[in-house]
């Protein structure tokens, strides 16, 4: 019994001490929502804290210009928020726009790169060489990989900053497929990127024509979020309208109506929006 205590002291000192003297890990840095939208807009030379300055700028035009044509503080107040959020929309939307560029430009990377490997090219090589017979969409990130394959001779490891500069679903797949068939080989690698080719462009098309017809959703959305406040900008242009919305109990309306159209607009897109596809994260060591 003497012999267990003093074991189980040992190990309690010992695991004490190594809490105290270990080196803590250290930890990933967290990229902020905005660096993340710079990033996915492909806008390399635009900083999260130019876009800060942006909205910081855009909320003071947007509230003085309201305050000063309909002389209403809690109409200025709400298009100083408005003008806040533009950045953020603005980038949204270049994103938005880039992801689909890059879903469209997949399946003719592929198709070049199969006709290359048919040709004799070996898999680096050919994926190299679409840096200046790719899609004009992809042709900056395979220029950095085959700029990091010249400089580190690694295929695996220029795989990875590929996967980590576009962070793209689509491209994850790409990739995934790509460092399979380097690791396995074989003869049937034209056959399998064409066979990718194929269901990448199918895909592109089925959510191309579902977007195209969920749009009208949208639009819907912004018109009916739009056009109440259309009406409130039309009606300050009258003394009695603006005199009734100064009151404690107008700007009570006003606000109220603002997180009401906030929500319902933010329900509508949710419910319209389409599922997001899984990214293939676990393909980068």
């Amino acid at each position: 019994m003497g012999a267990i205590l003093g074991l189980a002291f040992g190990v309690g000192t010992l695991l004490i001490a190594l809490a105290f003297t270990a080196k803590p890990k250290p930890r990933a840095a967290r990229v902020s929502r905005i660096t993340r939208l710079v990033h996915d807009a492909a806008l390399p030379r635009v900083t999260a804290s130019g876009v800060y300055s942006a909205m910081v700028a855009l909320s003071l035009i947007a509230g003085s210009l309201a305050l000063i044509i309909t002389a209403v503080p809690i109409v200025a107040l709400l298009s100083a928020v408005c003008g806040t959020c533009v950045p953020i929309a603005i980038l949204k939307r270049r994103a938005s726009a880039r992801i689909k560029a890059l879903r469209m430009s997949w399946p003719d990377a592929v198709d070049t790169l199969a006709s290359a490997v048919r040709a004799g090219m070996s898999l680096p090589e050919a994926l190299a060489d679409l840096a200046k017979r790719g899609p004009a969409d992809l042709r900056l990130a395979f220029q950095l990989f085959a700029s990091n394959y010249r400089a580190t001779g690694s295929f695996a490891n220029s795989l990875n900053e590929l996967q980590v500069h576009l962070a793209d679903p689509v491209a994850d797949r790409v990739i995934a497929a790509l460092r399979i068939a380097q690791e396995v080989g074989g003869t049937d690698l034209g056959n399998v990127l064409r066979t990718l080719s194929a269901l990448l462009r199918q895909d592109a098309a089925t959510r191309g024509d579902i977007e195209a017809r969920q749009s009208w959703t949208i639009s819907a959305a912004r018109m009916s979020i739009a056009a109440p406040w259309i009406t409130l900008a039309l009606l300050c242009t009258r003394p009695d309208a603006v005199a009734a919305f100064s009151t404690s109990l107008g700007g009570l309306v006003l606000a109220g109506a603002a997180v009401i159209s906030f929500f319902a607009y933010r329900l509508m897109i949710r419910i319209g929006k389409l599922p997001t596809e899984a990214r293939v994260i676990g393909a980068i060591t």
